[in-house]
């Protein structure tokens, strides 16, 4: 099948090396047409998110594996084997049950979070926009999707997951203790700053604000959650007011730097300032850690809050991997078949077309020596029925004297139609 997972995720590498494989959409974009001019692909999927990024590939060669990593780096201007420390490879069934359980949140920060099942959606459109998902990835991906359905509806596994948002939330809590006197600045507009959003209201906040690119967005979301929105260009203008601030932009570069804190904490007399940066890359320049009265904590941080959330579940994640393991090899044996098939079917369509063009070949001769043609066209569909039906003939005849059930049952499956077929009709004279 020659299909393979390359990637690096929170597991194996620390936010500062996930960030330097972050692809934005227009970069996957880039990168795919890349890979289809390299000829080192032919279907593709590429998923970049906080927690990780992985390519789901069907190579040109299975022997490509390495030019694929060179390319990553390459890509990334990175040092050559700089990522082999933190990458992960799977191939064909390996592959199959990883994608599955990364769809399933089995693979998550967050044990069983439904928000990667979205994101992996979003990156299968953005492949079909870019013309990288054909017969094997399409037929795969649905079948992830149908088993990520099974795993949501026969198991606890979605059950109350503590999200990031959550967490983040949670960690603000333990440092201020009563949130009502707090204000809050929240980067980005995006759903997880949505769910932060929310969860900060329910926690009773004292105030938010909603800073965003596009401020429409903000304004929306600022609206829903009795908040108020700004711009990116005036976060300096209202940092001050900040006791927590949290990041989940999706921008490339950082958007809050550490001279805008000093201004900041200057004016709040070194009031504690408390950051959360949830985005990947980071939306918060990670020396704004250093300076005094800044308590700063980033998407890997969360991990231990996390981790208690994940014992309720721990049953339920089981139910689906037995589901993931069952649904993986049903798909590798299916897909093995039709490769096995493929031939069959080409080998089976060659050998008609030589019948017919052999038989056409003969009643186009008898046209030129003016034999009628009615009797032509009768001895043209005897002939090809006959030649057509001779080998199949043949070989039922020998299963039926072999005992061989079960190809006689094939046989009966494969030839004999349910439906008479349609009689045609000579049109009134």
């Amino acid at each position: 099948m020659k299909l393979c997972t390359l990637g690096v995720n929170h597991e194996t590498a620390p936010v500062d090396i996930r960030e330097t494989v972050s692809f934005s959409a227009d970069a996957a974009s880039k990168a795919i047409e890349q890979l289809k001019a390299q000829s080192l692909i032919s279907e593709c999927i590429i998923l970049s998110t906080c927690n990780r990024t992985e390519l789901y590939c069907i190579l040109k060669d299975s022997h490509q594996v390495e030019s694929l990593q060179a390319w990553l780096h390459d890509f990334f201007e990175l040092e050559i084997e700089t990522l082999d420390p933190y990458l992960y490879i799977h191939h064909d069934l390996e592959a199959v049950k990883h994608i599955m359980r990364v769809a399933s949140g089995l693979n998550s920060l967050v044990l069983g979070e439904p928000q990667i099942f979205g994101q992996i959606k979003e990156a299968y459109n953005s492949a079909h926009k870019s013309e990288s998902i054909h017969q094997v990835l399409e037929q795969l991906f649905q079948y992830i999707f149908k088993t990520v359905k099974q795993v949501r509806t026969d198991t606890a596994i979605g059950n109350s997951p503590i999200s990031v948002a959550f967490s983040a939330v949670s960690l603000s809590k333990q440092f201020f203790g009563d949130l009502s006197q707090q204000t809050a600045l929240l980067l980005g507009a995006g759903e997880t700053i949505e769910l932060v959003a929310r969860h900060l209201k329910e926690s009773n906040i004292g105030n938010l604000i909603i800073a965003n690119r596009t401020f429409e967005r903000a304004h929306k979301l600022a609206e829903s959650v009795d908040g108020y929105a700004i711009s990116l260009d005036d976060i300096d203008k209202h940092l001050h007011e900040a006791d927590i601030v949290i990041g989940s932009t999706g921008s490339p570069n950082a958007i809050l730097m550490q001279d805008s804190v000093k201004a900041a904490l200057k004016k709040r007399k070194n009031s504690p300032m408390f950051m959360v940066d949830i985005a990947v890359p980071r939306d918060i320049e990670a020396s704004i850690g250093d300076l005094n009265n800044v308590y700063l904590y980033t998407v890997d941080d969360l991990q231990e809050i996390i981790e208690t959330s994940k014992q309720s579940r721990q049953s339920a994640a089981l139910e689906a991997e037995e589901i993931i393991e069952l649904q993986a090899q049903h798909f590798v044996t299916q897909m093995q078949a039709s490769q096995q098939i493929k031939p069959v079917i080409q080998a089976y369509r060659q050998q008609s077309m030589q019948i017919k063009e052999a038989a056409l070949e003969h009643a186009l001769h008898q046209l030129e020596q003016g034999v009628n043609s009615e009797e032509i066209i009768k001895r043209l569909a005897n002939q090809l029925t006959n030649r057509l039906i001779h080998m199949p003939t043949k070989q039922l005849n020998q299963a039926g004297m072999n005992g061989d059930k079960a190809l006689i049952e094939a046989a009966e499956t494969l030839l004999i139609c349910e439906e008479e077929p349609k009689k045609t009709h000579k049109s009134p004279h």
